[in-house]
């Protein structure tokens, strides 16, 4: 069995409950995923029932109540934890297609209706159904501000006009929370609904052509006079957007982590690859500047995680470091950039053919780098937040 790295420091915020939590995904990720993960990919999609399978161990209910198929309770270390074994397994895109519902649920919890809440909650926490966040347009990614989709109130039926791109898990998802402009311009104007994938007008079409997370299905959705029931709106009319943006913070914690997991499989393959591989008459490892490429890409992973660990004992202390967050995704998605480049030069053409974790790696460090909130649009909400 192909065991997963141990970080070289111990986590001093741990407890019994999050190692046993650690490596109980380690071990899913392990024997469940990493062996089929470049099959899946190279046919774009995973199985369904990998979603109810994970759906069992909890993992999509954090911070969400029992009641609704929940864990009742939230803890950083762990959605980071399950964050960095995950995107060990060799493709991105399983990851990301397993996951993608999170970033859906806590608007639900929290803006949905009681209807909604009780009937769909159980279905996405436990794999049995998909569901997705549509923020992205066509016209504009990170600048919400200018989101032109639109919404307007026709009898007892909200009429939305407008599309969405690349929607994780836009293909297959059952249920959208989407944002559309109901006021004036600017984040306050925007409005969130609950639209069901069979709802009038509504329609999508899939991204295919990707330069990485084959295994995960991105969409461009379209409303065209799509309506859906009045009591669809979820929270306040004009101010939906700036009630969940605190969810995007979950999201970045949980890119950081991705971006950790990803430099550890860096290391791990170099190693590995550097004690086999011999040059010159002795192992690639024995090469100085071989030693030196992992020793820098050692140092990166190791204050990744310090900072990751920071950043979840504030949050669990009831913190939440906005100007942090930010900074650490771009810190962390920077060094995943390095490590990427110096494990593909440790590797060489091995590392250059399909099939090995380094190549699909190298692939998607672009897509941690962007999504969320890209390094430009992180560095100056970290100003920001700093009062600059």
């Amino acid at each position: 069995m192909i065991k997963p790295m141990q970080p070289s420091l111990p986590n001093p915020f741990d407890t019994p409950e999050r190692v046993a939590f650690r490596e109980t995904i380690q071990n899913f990720v392990v024997t469940e995923i990493r062996p089929y993960a470049y099959e899946w990919d190279e046919a774009g999609d995973v199985p369904w029932e990998l979603h109810a399978k994970l759906g069992a161990l909890g993992v999509f209910g954090f911070g969400i109540d029992e009641k609704y198929g929940g864990l009742g309770f939230d803890d950083p270390f762990m959605r980071s934890d399950y964050a960095v074994a995950m995107s060990m397994c060799g493709a991105g895109g399983v990851s990301a297609a397993l996951g993608a519902r999170s970033i859906s649920t806590d608007p639900i919890q929290k803006l949905a209706n009681e209807e909604i809440k009780s009937r769909v909650l159980p279905e996405i926490l436990s794999g049995r159904k998909g569901g997705s966040l549509g923020i992205t347009e066509p016209g504009g990614g990170s600048d919400v501000a200018r989101l032109t989709t639109r919404a307007h109130l026709e009898g007892d039926h909200w009429v939305l006009n407008g599309s969405k791109t690349f929607i994780t898990g836009g293909m297959k998802s059952d249920y959208f929370v989407i944002a559309a402009r109901t006021g004036g311009p600017g984040l306050t104007g925007i409005s969130l609904f609950f639209v069901e994938a069979d709802a009038p007008g509504f329609s999508r079409t899939s991204l295919s052509k990707k330069m990485g997370w084959w295994a995960s299905n991105q969409a461009t959705l379209y409303f065209d006079d799509c309506r859906v029931p009045v009591e669809n709106l979820m929270g306040q009319k004009d101010y939906g957007f700036l009630q969940i943006v605190n969810n995007f913070n979950y999201e970045r914690l949980g890119l950081v982590g991705c971006a950790l997991g990803m430099m550890k499989v860096c290391l791990e393959d170099s190693i590995a690859w550097a004690q086999e591989r011999e040059t010159f008459g002795k192992p690639l490892i024995r090469h100085q500047v071989i030693r030196h490429k992992i020793a820098d890409m050692s140092a990166k992973v190791d204050a990744v995680q310090s900072s990751l660990w920071i950043l979840c004992a504030q949050i669990d202390a009831g913190h939440m470091p906005v100007a942090e967050i930010c900074k650490a995704k771009f810190f962390a998605t920077k060094a995943l950039e390095y490590c990427a480049s110096e494990a593909m030069q440790i590797l060489g053409g091995a590392g250059y053919l399909r099939g090995n974790r380094i190549e699909n790696v190298y692939r998607e460090v672009k897509v941690i780098a962007i999504g969320g909130g890209s390094e430009e649009i992180m560095k100056d909400l970290a100003m920001r937040q700093m009062g600059l």
